[in-house]
């Protein structure tokens, strides 16, 4: 059986794929690209506040509030750019559109 944390390790492979192939069209907005990178931050954080967790307080990351609250802000600010950058780029076609 596969264990999470490989499971976990494993899925970073079809992301970077996926960022590969975002970055490489072109077509992705900007801000919403810089967000989708901002999630490799957020795993970049995570794994990090998840050890010390596990060390200093024998616990996993979710128990530990602040630190887990400090490692998903990475997470919530790389949402709101993908958002502001897709509703940037709808903006742009609903003004560019005649009607």
């Amino acid at each position: 059986m596969i264990s999470k944390e490989t499971l976990f390790a494993l899925s970073l492979f079809p992301y970077l794929g996926f960022l590969w192939f975002l970055t490489k069209s072109g077509k992705t907005p900007r801000l919403a690209l810089i967000g989708f990178y901002g999630t490799l931050v957020f795993v970049a954080v995570t794994i990090p506040a998840g050890i010390y967790a596990k060390v200093a307080y024998n616990e996993s990351l979710a128990n530990i509030d602040w630190l887990h609250g400090a490692a998903e802000v990475f997470l919530t600010i790389a949402n709101i750019l993908v958002v502001l950058g897709f509703r940037e780029a709808i903006m742009k076609i609903k003004a560019s559109s005649p009607e």
